[in-house]
């Protein structure tokens, strides 16, 4: 049997990136997958997927509008008949320094990544209570919670949230049934850092891709499929004794106390 075969999990930003990879792991492994996403890459995706034969559905919502995240979410129910496994994945960046950051573009980092995962969570949550056995994983990141780069003020600062909620949601979830993780990744080959490493130097953003992978010690950035596996890993039942953590896959990218220093 396979490790998450019978479940039904609700995969926020599952168009692409992160949230693609993953879909595809936890389709591999047995699991009927919804996705919410807002992506022009919705439809493609999914279309792709049932294609070759997988159970997916595909709901475009922004996770902003709670209303709408809640019919999403009743109709998932409605068709599958329980929800066991939310993945909070969907996520955004823009780099801008600090003091040149208007509102809008801060908003845009908080509502996205912390209210959204927020309303998801308090859509699905009822659902996945009637399980007993339920399990939630948030995206956070090693940006905030560890470490940082100049302009990612707001994506930090966001990321650091999904630790506490986590922690704290965990705790208020366990005598349910419930366990609640976050996956801290470092690199991982997306559009959101192929974005990035454009904004960084949009005349060469291979160069930056290149860069940041010599400050990996595997000297690689991950792949969404490697980070789909810890998400499949934590949702399933062989993590049966794991709550309220926070696990870093970063390839080593956190290890370096400097880059000089050693033999």
């Amino acid at each position: 049997m396979k490790k998450l075969e019978g479940k039904v999990a609700v995969v926020t930003g599952g168009a692409m990136g992160n949230g693609l990879g993953i879909v595809n792991v936890f389709l591999k492994y047995g699991a009927k997958v919804a996705i919410l996403d807002y992506s022009e890459k919705l439809t493609e995706t999914v279309e792709n997927l049932k294609n070759n034969g997988q159970e997916v559905l595909g709901y475009e919502v922004d996770i902003r509008d709670y209303q709408k995240v809640k019919e999403a979410v009743e109709d998932i129910k409605n068709k599958y008949g329980k929800i066991d496994i939310l993945i909070n994945n969907a996520g955004v960046c823009r780099l801008e320094k600090f003091m040149d950051m208007d509102d809008n573009l801060r908003d845009f980092h908080f509502d996205i990544n912390i209210k959204g995962t927020w309303n998801v969570t308090k859509a699905c949550l009822p659902y996945i209570k009637e399980t007993k056995n339920g399990s939630i994983v948030n995206l956070s990141s090693v940006t905030g919670p560890m470490v940082a780069d100049s302009g990612e003020v707001a994506y930090a600062t966001t990321k650091s949230a999904i630790l506490g909620f986590t922690k704290s949601l965990a705790a208020e979830l366990v005598e349910e049934g419930i366990r609640v993780n976050a996956i801290m990744p470092g690199y991982i080959m997306t559009p959101m850092v192929e974005g990035m490493a454009n904004e960084t130097d949009k005349n060469n953003p291979k160069a930056v891709v290149e860069g940041i992978a010599k400050g990996i010690p595997m000297k690689r950035l991950g792949t969404i499929e490697e980070l789909g596996e810890l998400a499949a890993f934590l949702a399933s039942d062989e993590s049966s004794y794991i709550t309220a953590q926070g696990i870093v896959i970063d390839g080593g990218s956190t290890l370096p106390e400097t880059m000089t220093m050693g033999v």
